[in-house]
């Protein structure tokens, strides 16, 4: 065994390797993984681990559903006073890096307007007011084992898949990468890092079937060679009954389970792809420039309803925690459910909330009230008390370097901030402003309490919108010169049977 260690060691991380290790576990024996840096934030998955995901209405038979969910903006198909039914899509865009939405509910068509949504920002939102029936409009089952990659990436689309893990990427997109792009592994990133959120962790206990199906028709669609189930460690009650359902499914052989230390930001795609398996994304690059395709939990039972049941992506599960919180617990809505209208009937909370977010205390979102919709990325919803987000003054930087040292990305956070206090956006993408991932490691470390992760979002908001205008303004040349040089083209065959007169009569 020591002898076999030695030479894994030797080897790059490749498909052997990963066949060493999942002989290991179907061993018994199980070694743990993990990145550089990172933070042991309190986990505070206790308030919720242990409750089941419950269905639950809003108390107003209302949805409110953003028209843009992931991707390019879509537009509304449908006007008010048109009656929908669930399954149905109501908003959608020919763009290629775009996901049609689809009615979570059958009723009447009351509004289209903004709204507010996460992120704290105005949104284009249809708002259906439900008629309580039962009526659906889904696609009909397809089997994802027989049709071509071309079908199976358009029923993927078509039902409205993205990222649910908080990106809303695109999954048709994610799971069809250039040609060149050679995808080896899938991870299902079943990390859950962030404090709080326990919904991966229950769709694994109450949907595990799906949950390795949908990870099987990931690998089938990309080609790749493994599916790997990427655990954290404080989830090894998962393994076993996991490892069972691998057993029952037509590809087992492909499938595995490699479990991480830990560590908050496991779930980051950097991350997990350097812990699973040794590989590291590129600068500027994505999972697919590593051989990886990285999917969250709920995506992955989202796929395998699209497939088996023809379901589009209308219901959204979601932790709502949080020591303001009366009754923690994890529950399963119509996507554009308000979060408001579960409160009290659902979600009951105690005096003396002072914070709001939407996602995980770590990258979600502040947010001013709780009259916002659950999307398709809204992985939960916290009620925190002042002990849990006390509010500190910023200080000034000490130089100290704590933030260096925990950076999972191996950035300098305080270069990029005394870069962008100085308003030198070339120095602070040279020093990796637009690498980092937000994961908000180096402010919880911070003793000065510098507000660097806000600070990082609004420099790369500046930095797109110096894109974006460069662009449009290059655009705009090309669309000038091409509209000077029509006129010389047209004018060229003109001139051309001017001369051919010319010569024709001299010559009578």
């Amino acid at each position: 065994m020591i002898f076999l260690k030695k030479n894994v060691k030797k080897q790059k991380h490749d498909c052997k390797k990963l066949a060493f290790f999942t002989t290991i576990n179907k061993m018994g024996i199980m070694k743990k993984f993990t990145f550089k840096g990172g933070i042991h934030p309190p986990e505070m998955k206790e308030l919720s681990k242990d409750k089941k995901i419950e269905s639950a209405f809003p108390s107003t038979n209302s949805v409110c559903i953003p028209v843009t969910q992931g991707g390019a903006p879509n537009q509304s198909l449908v006007n008010p006073g048109d009656h929908v039914v669930r399954g149905q899509v109501i908003a959608r865009s020919d763009a290629f890096m775009s996901a049609p939405v689809h009615a979570s509910v059958s009723g009447t068509v009351k509004k289209i307007e903004n709204r507010l949504v996460t992120a704290n920002v105005d949104a284009p939102c249809i708002v259906i007011q439900a008629d309580g029936s039962d009526s659906t409009s889904f696609l009909p089952p397809l089997d994802p084992f027989s049709c071509t990659k071309e079908e199976a990436l358009a029923r993927v689309r078509e039902a409205g898949i993205v990222g649910m893990g908080g990106a809303a990427f695109p999954t048709h997109v994610k799971l069809n990468p250039p040609a060149d792009k050679k995808i080896d592994y899938v991870l299902a990133n079943a990390a859950e890092c962030e404090p709080y959120l326990t919904i991966d962790y229950r769709t694994m206990i109450e949907s595990a079937d799906k949950f390795i199906d949908g990870l099987a028709i990931a690998v089938k669609i990309t080609g790749a060679e493994y599916g790997i189930i990427v655990l954290e460690d404080n989830k090894m009650d998962l393994v076993e009954p996991l490892s069972a359902e691998i057993k029952k499914h037509s590809m087992a052989d492909k499938l595995s389970i490699r479990v991480c230390k830990s560590k908050y930001p496991q779930g980051g795609e950097k991350n997990i792809i350097k812990a699973a398996v040794g590989r590291e994304i590129p600068v500027r690059g994505l999972p697919a420039d590593a051989g990886c395709v990285v999917d969250n939990v709920g995506t992955l039972v989202a796929i395998s309803e699209a497939f088996r049941e023809g379901k589009p992506l209308i219901d959204r599960s979601f932790t709502v925690s949080g020591l303001s919180c009366e009754n923690p617990c994890n529950l399963k809505v119509p996507v554009g459910t308000l979060v408001g209208d579960l409160i009290p009937e659902v979600v009951q909370l105690k005096p003396g909330v002072v914070k709001i977010i939407s996602g995980g205390p770590m990258m979600g979102f502040s947010m001013m009230n709780a009259n916002f919709p659950v999307q398709k990325n809204t992985s939960g919803v916290l009620f925190l008390t002042k002990k849990e987000a006390p509010s500190y003054e910023e200080s000034p930087c000490i130089g100290c370097g704590r933030c260096v040292k925990i950076c999972s990305c191996r950035l300098a956070p305080v270069l990029i901030n005394r870069a962008l206090i100085a308003g030198n956006m070339e120095d602070a993408k040279k020093f990796g402003l637009m690498d980092c991932v937000d994961c908000g490691t180096c402010a919880w470390v911070c003793p000065s309490h510098v507000k660097l992760v806000q600070r990082f979002r609004v420099g790369k908001g500046i930095v797109r919108e110096e894109m974006a205008k460069a662009k449009a303004a290059a655009q705009a040349a090309a669309n000038a010169a091409a509209t000077k040089a029509a006129p010389a083209q047209n004018e060229a065959p003109k001139t051309s049977e001017a001369s051919k007169g010319e010569k024709n009569g001299s010559s009578i």
